[in-house]
């Protein structure tokens, strides 16, 4: 499968600096991801900020009936403007996502996401792709917008 590219751009109302604080903390990351993704962080992050180099491993639920380990690297860090992970063992071919921050405002940030994923499998993945895949990692995005408002409240 080609890799797919997919952007998602949210609003924050908050600092720059707290937007970041919150974002950098992959602790947080359970706060995001919707409950039927099954997401666990299995590596010991809680009150560690990302680092260059870190490898944190999750396990998923994509599917009922199905779970998956889940690693990644966060790869590259500028502090107050991006970070990248990418997967290293998991359920994509290739997964890499780059978060990007700017401050619109003392307490508005724009937050965007570009990621380019494949599905494994070959000719099977794209067509897991057109049927599922891509509508679920769109679908993760979505909450994660919905519970930015949930946890960000104007």
């Amino acid at each position: 499968m080609r890799p797919k590219r997919l952007e998602f751009t949210s609003i924050v109302p908050r600092s720059l600096e707290e937007t970041w604080d919150f974002f950098s903390r992959p602790e947080n990351l359970e706060k995001l991801t919707p409950e039927d993704v099954s997401f666990n962080i299995l590596s010991p992050v809680q009150g560690v900020k990302m680092y260059e180099g870190m490898i944190i491993q999750y396990r998923v639920s994509p599917f009922p009936g199905f779970s998956t380990d889940w690693v990644t690297e966060i790869t590259q860090i500028k502090h107050h403007h991006h970070f990248i992970d990418d997967q290293r063992v998991g359920p994509f071919a290739l997964w890499h996502h780059q978060h990007f921050f700017q401050s619109l405002g003392p307490n508005r940030t724009e937050m965007k996401d570009i990621l380019h994923y494949a599905a494994p499998l070959g000719p099977l993945g794209t067509l897991a792709d057109l049927i599922f895949v891509n509508r679920q990692v769109r679908g993760i995005f979505e909450a994660r917008e919905a519970a930015i408002k949930r946890l960000f409240p104007e």
